[in-house]
């Protein structure tokens, strides 16, 4: 037995340690935050182990049909939504949830309200379980604007979250996450059940050489998302054409789109002249990932994170990634507008 690996094994930087270091930055902090925290960190674990058996599905009866018991099994997505919505509720640190999933907000009950709003998408790109890809979790969080928790409170621009955060279920289960203070991504242990810092400080290529869309949609696409992707692969400065990489999954287009650089693009077009994506759970977070990692986000009018929703499930435009790349955008709709 190895001693001094296993004692090496445990001078890691758990996501708990990395959480309570922020928090001692803060004297005033009494901890809700991190407690929360531990909560969202508790429904990915579970959501993990979920998401690695959905292979087997069918074979051990999990897949939405009825168990020996006469118990009706659940789908993924509906499972992963009722463990976020159960986990975030017990922490007793929060008082309205938004969920993809749910028509209505959450509004938790009194006895166990706390300060915080959790917006989240529970599984995103769930109808890609059956091949194998990459989904996730994609969650924001914002602080409770008045005593009494109105709908309001949700309806806040992404420039006013306090953090947001996606966990990747792939080859391997990542949680990357922004407290506001730059990107940091921890990569599940399975032996030891905890997630471990694995890439500290993520930043953004200034420009990269990707560029993320689905092309099935190009005939209703408006002029400048046109003009920017026929740039991409025939470039008239004389450059190389930029590589197109489409999962179809946001949480993995847009994790390529962190390390790698390059652009992630879900525009506006004739079928969905507002956009497919939905702001709160799915634009913004990813919105205040990608800047805080030294990228820009966009929505063809303005900065997405300075948008302002008007429904909970609102949908927008969203082009994300590298600074330069987001900026010869902008220039394309600035120029189709004068």
């Amino acid at each position: 037995m190895d001693h001094a690996a296993d004692a090496h094994r445990t001078d890691l930087m758990t996501i708990t340690r990395f959480v309570l270091n922020e928090q001692s930055r803060h004297p005033e902090s009494k901890g809700d935050f991190t407690i929360l925290l531990s909560h969202i960190v508790l429904g990915c674990k579970f959501v993990c182990s979920a998401v690695n058996k959905a292979g087997l599905a069918k074979l051990i009866g999990l897949a939405g049909e009825t168990n020996i018991q006469g118990e009706e099994q659940k789908k993924l997505d509906v499972l992963s939504n009722e463990v976020f919505v159960k986990a975030l509720i017990s922490s007793g640190r929060t008082c309205i949830l938004v969920s993809e999933e749910d028509e209505e907000a959450t509004f938790v009950s009194p006895s166990l309200r706390g300060k915080y709003c959790v917006v989240f998408d529970p599984l995103d790109g769930s109808s890609n379980i059956d091949c194998g890809v990459s989904i996730g979790t994609i969650f924001g969080i914002y602080m409770v604007k008045n005593s009494e928790p109105t709908i309001e409170d949700v309806l806040q621009p992404g420039k006013d979250m306090l953090a947001a955060g996606y966990c990747m279920y792939g080859s391997s289960c990542m949680l990357v996450l922004s407290t506001g203070n730059g990107v940091n991504g921890f990569t599940l242990d399975p032996s030891l059940g905890e997630f471990i810092l694995t890439h500290s400080d993520i930043k953004i290529p200034r420009k990269g050489k990707i560029y993320s869309v689905n092309e099935g949609n190009a005939e209703n696409w408006d002029e400048p998302t046109a003009k920017y992707v026929e740039n991409c692969k025939f470039p008239k400065d004389g450059s190389p054409p930029k590589s197109l990489r489409y999962v179809g999954s946001m949480v993995a287009d847009v994790h390529r789109t962190m390390l790698y650089g390059g652009i992630f693009l879900y525009p506006a077009d004739k079928k969905s002249p507002n956009g497919k994506l939905r702001v709160l759970y799915e634009v913004f977070p990813m919105s205040f990932l990608v800047e805080q990692a030294g990228g820009q986000a966009f929505t063809g009018k303005l900065r997405a994170l300075d948008f302002v929703p008007k429904k909970i499930h609102e949908r927008s435009p969203i082009f994300l990634g590298s600074y330069d790349d987001v900026e010869e955008i902008k220039s394309l709709y600035a120029a189709s507008k004068s």
